[in-house]
């Protein structure tokens, strides 16, 4: 299959912060089936959601009630609820959700689910940013949330292509990029949770540059709207698929809540890696002092 449909979810979070935690998981879980039927009903053969898709981004704030919208994976609730669903649709569905290991660990995590509903493993956030408060009090308190992810890149053999994830702040750092590149994958997603301000200039930028230098496809998801009581700012949307030129394939708005529609090509990732052979003059035993600086 030289073709794959790909469906990007983003999506706005309208629940108040100081409502129960599973009052977010409920509306934002209601919300995502229906956008992910929506994508189905497109064709999409591999559909991704937002970072943390099922809450808002709690990180503007450091409270021990946000550690409840923590589950195990693959054996919560979530995972099991949209392994059904994806054995249903046939789809693969790339599921970030926020993930307690069964004793004190939490982590920033995607579940990749295969298209018979089969959990083919997870990916942990590597980078985890821990941003000080601006004036309006709310920083990118991620380090009281994540611990650091352990799982190295993997890579997920899935029944349309071979997937990796690289989750939202993880996009500043060219090396994780390229060790997915390195143990196969043909598309990378990045779910992501970024406002307006600081590093929108890079949200178009560094990605589809990814995408060039390892000559694969990569797509980045971004939630919309402003979520309340915290108001750090905009979450702009604008999801988008890079091909390995770095061109945009399809992107979606602004501020709606939306499925956006991309097809990659394999044919174009063969073409690329013919012309521009960035694996074949790799010079690694030249960069053994980057562990070390």
């Amino acid at each position: 299959m030289s073709k794959v449909t790909i469906g990007l979810i983003q999506a706005s979070h309208d629940v108040h912060g100081d409502e129960p935690v599973e009052a977010h998981k409920k509306a934002a879980i209601e919300k995502h089936l229906r956008l992910v039927r929506e994508a189905a009903a497109r064709g999409a053969q591999i559909i991704s959601l937002q970072e943390v898709f099922y809450g808002p981004y709690f990180c503007a704030e450091q409270i021990t009630k946000w550690y409840d919208a923590s589950e195990e994976v693959p054996n919560g609730p979530t995972t099991k609820l949209f392994q059904e669903l994806s054995r249903e649709l046939g789809v693969v569905i790339i599921l970030p959700i926020y993930e307690r290991d069964g004793i004190a660990n939490y982590y920033n995590t995607a579940a990749v689910i295969d298209a018979d509903g089969t959990y083919l493993g997870k990916y942990r956030k590597h980078h985890i940013p821990h941003v000080a408060a601006g004036d309006g009090g709310c920083g990118f308190w991620e380090k009281y949330y994540f611990k650091p992810g352990n799982l190295g890149y993997p890579v997920f053999d899935t029944a349309f292509a071979k997937v990796g994830v690289y989750i939202c702040y993880d996009r500043h750092f060219p090396e994780g990029a390229r060790a997915l590149g390195l143990n196969g994958a043909e598309i990378v997603f990045n779910p992501s949770a970024t406002v307006a301000g600081t590093s929108e200039y890079l949200w178009k930028l560094e990605q589809p540059a990814h995408a060039v230098a390892n000559g694969y496809y990569v797509a980045a998801i971004n939630r919309v709207g402003v979520e309340a009581p915290w108001n750090m700012g905009e979450f702009y949307g604008q999801s988008y698929l890079a091909d390995p030129r770095g061109s945009i394939v399809a992107i979606g708005s602004r501020d709606q809540d939306e499925v956006v529609i991309g097809v990659m090509d394999k044919e174009l990732i063969r073409e690329v890696r013919n012309i521009w052979q960035f694996y074949r003059d790799r010079r690694p035993e030249t960069y053994n002092n980057i562990i070390n600086l």
